[in-house]
């Protein structure tokens, strides 16, 4: 158990068990070691509780639930009680539907800039790949090689090229690319003392660009996110999402123009509550 690991890698779930089992799988597999596993849960059930206990009885990292009572989608929250909870200094925020290339925490650790954030990206995989993949899968790293997911059936498209092995090509990619560098909470990465200098999360937001708007209070506060999503790979697991409602969208919309029009930099609604 490490007391001041290199870095905290904080999973967002909710109620998806088998899905995190093989994200934490992919953990297990990684080429830098020296990190502690943060999981965000926002009020699974026992099953999750089991996937947990299951993998931190094999596994030689450091695990830290952190739960909360399902109340809604309350990421938000609970991210920011993930943050509280961490040991490092260094933050990579993912998700629970995100399978981590062998090389990504190492990646992430590498490129990690003073007053910058890394801002990842994703492969998505189709429904039946991502209904059939395996642990072997993963432990072959098969999942990430193009010519194997074709095979598989997923479709042929210049977004392969994200999943790129040549650090040559990822660096010109990166550099090339009109994607924006911005705070996608599936793969970025930022120290610590950088979010909690803006409060973290704001918790009144649901779902939908919740976490862009904590990387824009934190651009307005100096730091610089570079752009590294052909760097730092995972591919996401396919999934519908019965939690988007306009409503929480609007509200969202009107915070993130908020933060925008007076050019914020901290929020009542965080870590630190007013």
């Amino acid at each position: 158990m490490q007391s001041n690991p290199n870095t905290s890698v904080i999973i967002s779930t909710y109620n998806q068990p088998e899905w995190l089992r093989l994200v934490l799988h992919s953990y297990s597999l990684q080429t830098a070691t020296d990190f502690e596993i943060i999981i965000a849960d926002d009020g699974s059930d026992e099953r999750t509780k089991v996937v947990i206990k299951e993998f931190t009885e094999q596994s030689n990292l450091n695990v830290i639930h952190v739960w909360q009572e399902d109340n809604g989608f309350q990421k938000t929250k609970i991210l920011n009680k993930a943050i509280v909870a961490s040991n490092s200094d260094y933050l990579i925020f993912t998700d629970g539907d995100c399978i981590a290339r062998k090389d990504f925490v190492e990646t992430h650790l590498i490129l990690r800039r003073k007053k910058c954030a890394l801002s990842g990206g994703y492969f998505k995989l189709n429904e039946s790949i991502s209904k059939g993949i395996t642990t072997e899968d993963i432990s072959q790293q098969n999942c990430f090689d193009k010519d194997w997911l074709i095979s598989k059936g997923q479709s042929k498209s210049f977004k392969l090229n994200k999943l790129t092995k040549s650090k040559t090509k990822a660096k010109l990619l990166n550099a090339l690319t009109p994607t924006k560098a911005t705070f996608d909470g599936m793969n970025v990465s930022c120290f610590k003392e950088d979010i909690l200098a803006v409060n973290g999360f704001d918790e009144r937001m649901q779902y939908g660009a919740e976490d862009r708007e904590v990387g824009e209070r934190m651009m307005n506060n100096g730091i610089e996110f570079l752009q590294v999503r052909y760097s730092t790979i995972c591919v996401h697991l396919f999934h519908h999402r019965p939690y988007k409602n306009e409503e929480n969208l609007k509200l969202n919309n009107s915070i993130r123009k908020e933060t925008k029009k007076k050019k914020l930099r901290f929020t009542d609604f965080g870590i630190i509550k007013k």
